[in-house]
């Protein structure tokens, strides 16, 4: 097979110098190798096969457990930092927990490759982890339904909270207004308006497929939040 493009989710130690990875790649959708010797200290291999480097990667065999036979650099890793890289590492996160073995989605790796981009940039980071989340939830079939469980039009001056079940909203006193999911369905999401909107449904669609185990990137960013809570430096997370 050609050489395909790829970026580092997880690495674990397998065995005594070889590496367990997960993989998304573009036309395969996430896979899981075997990196043979990558943990050796001499390993050219060991620096090329970091998170948020992009890569040419090439395996073999027929089994959900594949053997890495190529991986190259095609380019910089991503330089990220506080926030960014707490969100680089729930991108990664969230795809590992959530994505099948081998399901294509060519859209989840556009999407990832752009909010590389966009990390290190403050105003552009959490629209770009929107489009991420949302190109996962498009992948499993398990986006929003922008009605009522019962399949109705939200009234946009009723209030109304997501419903798992259905995937559609249940009128709520305390939810997100009517208006407000209607210009959400619509795809503009660049209104700073609804940025806190557009986390809150994101939050609630993905939250039934990650099950009850705590990300551990989400508890590394309220960590975050709290050490610069003193200084009064405080850090709106992003997702």
């Amino acid at each position: 097979m050609t050489p395909e493009p790829a970026f580092l989710l997880h690495r674990r130690p397998y065995r005594e110098t070889s590496a367990l990875v997960d993989l998304l790649t573009l036309n395969h959708g996430r896979i899981r190798a075997v990196a043979r010797g990558v943990q050796r200290p001499s390993a050219k291999a060991r620096q090329r096969l970091q998170p948020f480097t992009p890569l040419f990667v090439n395996w073999r065999g027929e089994r959900e457990l594949k053997t890495l036979v190529v991986m190259e650099s095609r380019g910089h890793t991503a330089l990220l930092v506080g926030e960014g890289l707490l969100c680089g590492l729930y991108a990664n996160e969230i795809a590992t927990r959530l994505l099948p073995l081998e399901l294509p989605s060519s859209d989840v790796f556009a999407f990832y490759t752009a909010l590389l981009e966009a990390l290190p940039l403050p105003a552009e980071r959490g629209l770009a982890l929107r489009r991420y989340e949302w190109a996962l939830l498009e992948a499993l079939d398990a986006t929003p339904r922008f009605t009522t469980p019962q399949g109705e039009v939200l009234d946009t001056h009723q209030r109304y909270r997501f419903d798992a079940a259905s995937r559609g909203f249940s009128p709520a006193e305390r939810g997100l207004e009517g208006r407000t999911l209607r210009h959400i369905e619509q795809g503009d999401w660049h209104q700073p308006a609804l940025a806190q909107a557009l986390k809150m449904v994101m939050r609630a669609a993905l939250a039934p497929l990650l099950g009850t185990q705590e990300l551990r990137s989400r508890r590394l960013m309220l960590d975050l939040a709290q050490r610069r809570r003193p200084n009064h430096d405080g850090v709106g997370s992003t997702h």
